[in-house]
């Protein structure tokens, strides 16, 4: 990996608050932790961190003690923490923040893991910026003044390289090298600077959204695309046998329980939907 010129082309990583799959706890974002990782692997110390949230977040040190085992140990990080509450609109605050600064590359996690979590922040982030990007990168090859080469990761593990014109903004996908561990001490001496005179706008669309729980959906039925009814048939005589149960002797009433048991465990039908209990 090439590094690049700090004066050409400032290398810049936004970061987020994240929520442990298991426990819940906050700490980093998996795959904007990934970010990190590609930026200091790519720019070392100059890697400038930046959020649009609150200063409070207990993840924002946990990047920070990422600048360890760096060529100077003495180097500490810095976070710009661009302020805002949860009703205004992180995309007019980050875009006119990064065209101020000057920078030339940013990267990012490719989905939040707390809030929307859309994934639509970088789209609308370049698409107010005027900037490429680039979804799903594996690993950054080469820096120069005015393009960047990365490889992106595609389906049944293939990988493609591209060549793209600088400024671009580049999300991390999650198959991206794993992120260094977040050192204690470098996290406590890392500087987070709050960035002032910067006006935030209130997220109208948002509130016009109707929230509700997400429910668990069905799942689809393996389609067999042939022309052959042979082949056809061998499919389903496969899948069916895989751990399926033959039922015989059974009254019209125990096959019906069985069924509706079934289509439950597949999440083909829900609780709501079964009737009979109500009918005459």
């Amino acid at each position: 990996m090439t590094p690049p010129d700090a004066a050409a082309c400032p290398v810049v990583a936004l970061v987020s608050s994240g929520r442990h799959p298991v426990s819940g706890r906050p700490g980093r974002a998996r795959e904007d932790a990934r970010a990190v990782e590609m930026g200091l692997t790519l720019a070392g110390a100059r890697l400038q961190l930046v959020h649009a949230g609150n200063a409070e977040e207990p993840a924002l040190r946990d990047y920070l003690g990422m600048y360890h085992g760096l060529d100077d140990s003495a180097v500490q990080g810095e976070l710009a923490l661009l302020p805002m509450t949860p009703a205004d609109d992180a995309v007019p605050l980050l875009a006119t923040w990064l065209a101020e600064s000057g920078c030339r590359l940013v990267l990012a996690g490719q989905r939040a893991e707390c809030g929307e979590g859309s994934g639509l922040l970088p789209y609308l982030l370049a698409e107010r910026l005027g900037w490429t990007i680039v979804s799903g990168a594996a690993t950054i090859e080469r820096v120069d003044v005015d393009r960047v080469t990365l490889l992106q990761v595609l389906p049944q593990g293939q990988r493609r390289r591209l060549e793209v014109s600088l400024p671009c903004l580049i999300t991390v996908d999650a198959l991206a090298p794993s992120p260094r561990q977040s050192a204690f001490g470098p996290a406590r001496r890392g500087r987070v600077r709050v960035v002032d005179g910067l006006t935030a706008e209130e997220d109208s669309a948002s509130g016009e959204w109707r929230w509700q729980p997400a429910r668990a959906r069905p799942k689809r039925l393996k389609i067999v695309k042939s022309g052959n009814a042979r082949d056809r048939f061998r499919a389903a005589a496969a899948r069916s046998s895989a751990g399926g149960q033959v039922l015989t002797d059974l009254t019209p009433e125990q096959a019906a329980d069985r069924l509706i048991a079934y289509l439950r465990e597949e999440k083909i039908l829900s609780e709501e939907k079964i009737l009979g209990d109500e009918m005459p």
